[in-house]
């Protein structure tokens, strides 16, 4: 990506996880949390004490450290999140766009899942791999070819649907609460009418990506 597109894809807020925020968010964590754009907007709507996150590119975690109060700049799999958050302490953990990067996301998951504390959140965004224009290409012009960005994105290691996104999140032995298509569509769009007339069965086929909300009791 071009630098400035890069810069963008940092600072971007992710305000489509808004309305699946527990009702108290006061400590949260953000994995793969860019420049802290999405935490930055949670505060805007919720009262957080404290937010930590882990971020890979050493100019958004800086940037980010102006925004949390504790950011780990490298890979997920070797932050030390155990050394700063106590089991059962969080009422978020936000995971948007990072699982399918990940080796063993399943593994992050179950290690994740424990810190939450009752009535807490684990909010996962994931691309999924049935969207219909892939499976068309795929089908018509066996066409898997990597790109630097989106559902081929090239270093996305694991590849997500519907049934398989909402195990990973629940790979804790956290209790399903949702999964969504994260796009929302305009009143007029023909999209809205075919998810709408079917039940919302049609995502799993509209969808570009997933977010699904797991809970603890």
């Amino acid at each position: 990506m071009e630098e400035a597109a890069v810069a963008d894809y940092y600072s971007h807020a992710r305000r489509e996880v808004l309305p699946f925020l527990p009702e108290r968010s006061a400590r949260l964590l953000d994995l793969g949390c860019g420049a802290g754009a999405t935490v930055a907007a949670i505060r805007g709507v919720r009262e957080v004490e404290w937010a930590g996150g882990v971020e890979l590119d050493p100019k958004a975690a800086a940037i980010a450290r102006t925004r949390l109060d504790h950011v780990e700049e490298g890979r997920l799999e070797e932050a030390r999140l155990e050394e700063v958050v106590s089991p059962g302490s969080l009422d978020l953990i936000l995971c948007l766009d990072i699982l399918e990067h990940l080796v063993d996301p399943w593994a992050q998951v179950r290690r994740l899942s424990p810190l939450l504390g009752p009535g807490g959140r684990l909010i996962v965004s994931v691309p999924n791999i049935r969207h219909w224009k892939f499976i068309w290409r795929l089908l018509t012009k066996g066409d898997f070819r990597y790109r630097e960005a989106g559902l081929l994105d090239a270093t996305h290691l694991r590849f997500f649907t519907y049934e398989t996104a909402t195990e990973l999140a629940t790979a804790g032995g956290l209790e399903l609460i949702t999964c969504r298509n994260a796009t929302r569509y305009g009143p007029l769009e023909i999209r809205r009418w075919l998810a709408a007339a079917t039940g919302g069965r049609a995502d799993k086929l509209l969808a570009k990506q997933f977010i699904v909300v797991a809970g603890r009791r």
